[in-house]
């Protein structure tokens, strides 16, 4: 996936995406912490979709992106710090 990051002035961070299978779409973080996801038709420099996320809806999609969820993640995580506070303390 091509990933690219453009500042806008007055506005906030865009992030251009294009899927291996050619699609594109965009994510803004506002200025003001609000998110909006934008989808491009192909061949269009106007995104034919604009939707506008609240900040709980845009947190639970950005969790359901997850290969897996924060709660397994965290998991892993208490896994392995439990097995490297082991290893130091044992002789």
């Amino acid at each position: 996936m091509d990933t690219d990051r453009t500042t806008i002035p007055g506005t906030g961070v865009l992030h251009h995406f294009r899927t291996g299978r050619g699609i594109d779409f965009a994510l803004l973080t506002e200025s003001s912490g609000g998110r909006r996801l934008l989808v491009y038709a192909p061949g269009s420099d106007e995104p034919c979709v604009d939707l506008v996320l609240e900040p709980e809806e845009a947190d639970h999609v950005a969790e359901l992106m997850h290969t897996s969820p924060l709660a397994d993640r965290l998991t892993r995580l208490e896994q392995r710090v439990d097995r490297l506070a082991g290893k130091r303390a044992e002789p």
